[in-house]
């Protein structure tokens, strides 16, 4: 079969858009998260979505909304103990620590099949049906409705936390309500690359766009073009080299536009740079 024959599939066509949602969503945090230093939070909440997936396979045999309140309690967690900007990552740390060991635990426990809680680990990006598509659109239209209402005073609150503070933003408030967006988007994402790979979509795009504009808007609009072409550039490049995985063609995608990205950043800067003639 060729590329385009799998195109007409029902399942490629269902892949391509749940990337593409996972994809904007990711994109848009992503600026947050570069500005606000929060890889490894990233890093932290997508591990700790399998706890959350083993823990519904348990208690009601769906890893998917098991996953989704998992990441709601470990963004409550960060958020009431990583108060202070320096205790961020080691709180993540003991964080995750304890909640990988709890995921294995719970997963001991349960006699099914256990490749839906390993499906968010590792992703299933042509497994996904139209109840899971109509729950990523929710998800993706709730993250962008939530960062447009939210976006200017976070950034405010990231880029100077003090001064933001005395001009009365809710600096904590802000922060807290970010980490429950970045814990839904993460699983969401999860659900399609899988949590080994969501930095891939959730961290690179941004730091792509960063080395080419210091423009806010710019570097949001940038980052989701990057992360739409790296999750459906990956797609189809997995059908076309089929013995290479989706989820590798998406990292390596995403990995050559921010190469590039380093590559073309300093050119442009040069060209922009005043011209100054000696005397």
């Amino acid at each position: 079969m060729s590329v385009l024959d799998y195109l007409a599939l029902p399942a490629v066509q269902h892949a391509l858009i749940a990337s593409a949602l996972v994809a904007v969503a990711c994109g848009v945090i992503s600026t947050f998260v570069a500005t606000r230093s929060m890889a490894f939070a990233v890093h932290g909440t997508a591990e700790l979505a399998f706890t959350g997936a083993a823990a519904g396979l348990l208690i009601a045999g769906d890893a998917i909304a098991g996953a989704l309140c998992g990441s709601v309690v470990v963004a409550t967690l960060l958020g009431a103990l990583g108060t202070r900007e320096r205790d961020r990552d080691a709180t993540t740390g003991v964080v995750l620590a304890a909640g990988l060991a709890l995921g294995f635990l719970l997963l001991q426990y349960y006699t099914g099949p256990s490749s839906a809680a390993l499906d968010i680990l590792f992703g299933n990006i042509y497994g996904v049906s139209t109840s899971q598509l109509v729950l990523l659109s929710v998800i993706s239209v709730g993250v962008l409705a939530v960062m447009c209402a939210i976006g200017r005073p976070l950034l405010f609150a990231s880029v100077d936390p003090d001064v933001a503070r005395a001009k009365g933003v809710p600096v904590r408030a802000l922060g807290l309500g970010f980490l429950y967006v970045l814990a839904l988007t993460v699983t969401e994402a999860a659900q399609i690359v899988g949590t080994l790979l969501v930095l891939s979509l959730a961290i690179t795009p941004a730091a792509a766009a960063l080395r080419l504009t210091s423009s806010p808007l710019r570097v949001t609009a940038l980052a989701v073009g990057f992360a739409v072409v790296a999750a459906d550039g990956g797609i189809v490049a997995n059908l076309a080299l089929p013995t290479v995985p989706p989820t590798v063609c998406i990292a390596a995608i995403s990995f050559g536009i921010y190469f590039l990205a380093r590559v073309v950043g300093p050119l442009l800067e040069r060209r922009a740079a005043p011209v100054t003639l000696a005397a």
